[in-house]
């Protein structure tokens, strides 16, 4: 079973980028400074459809061809009736 530290996943999702932004910077993994853009997006599933979520993450570089992340991540706030403001979602790179 996972669990996870009493906070939300706002809090969570802060202290991934935090983290990870300061690897990246440390192992120089990019010309300049990185930082991740404000904001984020999380979907959660049933324990029942963890074999799903796992054999997308094995099969997402695949999946990625046929769709971009643009069209997947709007499709998954239409799939799960998110109301959303287009100047609050990502600045896309095509």
């Amino acid at each position: 079973m996972l669990i996870f530290p009493p906070f939300g996943v706002k809090d969570l999702v802060r202290d991934i980028k935090n983290n990870s932004s300061k690897f990246i910077n440390e192992q120089k993994f990019v010309k300049g400074k990185f930082s991740w853009q404000e904001g984020y997006g999380a979907f959660s599933y049933a324990h029942s459809q963890l074999d799903s979520v796992y054999q997308y993450i094995l099969k997402q570089e695949e999946h990625h061809k046929k769709k971009t992340f643009k069209e997947e991540y709007l499709d998954f706030l239409q799939k799960f009736e998110i109301k959303y403001d287009e100047k609050y979602l990502f600045e896309w790179l095509d």
